[in-house]
């Protein structure tokens, strides 16, 4: 059995591990905490995006690593507001370590977000369809449809996800989403490199235990192949046992139906080296 302070030891060199990778032009480094959060490194930039570092009895395995240990997150981004990706022992221990992390979330998140110490300086509201430009980064929240849209003309869309230019690569997480109008062909302009898609789905018994849901593994597939994403990773499917789905089920259905698209499942705490053809190809001209 694993005491605290191995686990100490194992978060230290985790973090220890995404600082000291090297990282050069027309590549991404992935590590997967679990769910939805993960961090993702290009050049010398590090984003965490939905972290979830609690520690609590419904997960099906604990993070990697405690809050305390992150002192390497130059941007963390929110999807929304549930729990298990606005999380609130997490983001009020990086608010207060993280003296220059810059947080991107929702504005329907912002008074959460300044009641967890998040200095209001250091705090951007996620404005759907704008490209930001940041050190090492340019950031473009996508409206999510967590099972529906939900948009206020003042806080902007509830639910987001991001698109990425980051190091000569374009990635794309979701967030928590079911596909809506018009999804398909905005993220095909996009020539998305890496996307990222929840595939746990959703089902009349779990929305009556007040789950709400995503996209199935099928719809995650198909949305990846009809937008023309390089490479596809599956999220969303490991935390919890009442709201999860076999990653399997993701792989055999592209192997049986999209044999050439590309896809990657991500193991607990991997590091996974993206290397993009396009990217590497600019950079060469």
């Amino acid at each position: 059995m694993t005491n605290q302070t191995d686990e100490r030891r194992t978060g230290a060199a985790m973090i220890r591990e995404m600082d000291e990778t090297y990282v050069p032009y027309g590549m991404l480094a992935i590590w997967f905490l679990g769910q939805e959060s993960v961090v993702i490194k290009g050049g010398h930039t590090i984003i965490y995006i939905d972290p979830y570092l609690a520690a609590q009895k419904s997960r099906v395995f604990q993070a990697p690593f405690r809050p305390e240990d992150v002192t390497n997150a130059a941007y963390c981004l929110i999807t929304h507001e549930h729990s298990d990706h606005l999380d609130p022992s997490t983001l009020s221990v990086l608010a207060k370590t993280g003296s220059d992390t810059m947080f991107v979330a929702p504005g329907f998140c912002r008074g959460q977000m300044l009641e967890l110490g998040v200095r209001p300086e250091r705090l951007l509201d996620a404005a759907t369809g704008q490209w930001w430009e940041g050190e090492g980064v340019r950031i473009k929240p996508v409206p999510a449809a967590h099972e529906e849209l939900d948009y206020d003309p003042v806080r902007d869309h509830r639910f987001v996800g991001y698109l990425l230019e980051l190091n000569g690569v374009t990635l794309y997480h979701a967030g928590d989403t079911v596909i809506y109008p018009g999804l398909i062909e905005s993220l095909k302009a996009e020539h998305i490199d890496i996307g990222m898609l929840p595939i746990n789905g959703r089902d009349a018994f779990r929305w009556a235990r007040g789950l709400i849901g995503n996209m199935n593994y099928r719809e995650a597939a198909e949305l990846a192949v009809a937008a023309e994403m390089e490479t596809v990773i599956p999220l969303h499917y490991d935390m919890f046992a009442g709201n999860s789905e076999k990653p399997g089920y993701f792989v055999d259905y592209l192997y049986e139906r999209y044999p050439e698209q590309k896809f990657h499942v991500l193991a607990r705490f991997e590091r996974f080296v993206y290397v993009s053809a396009a990217a590497l190809t600019k950079k060469g001209e």
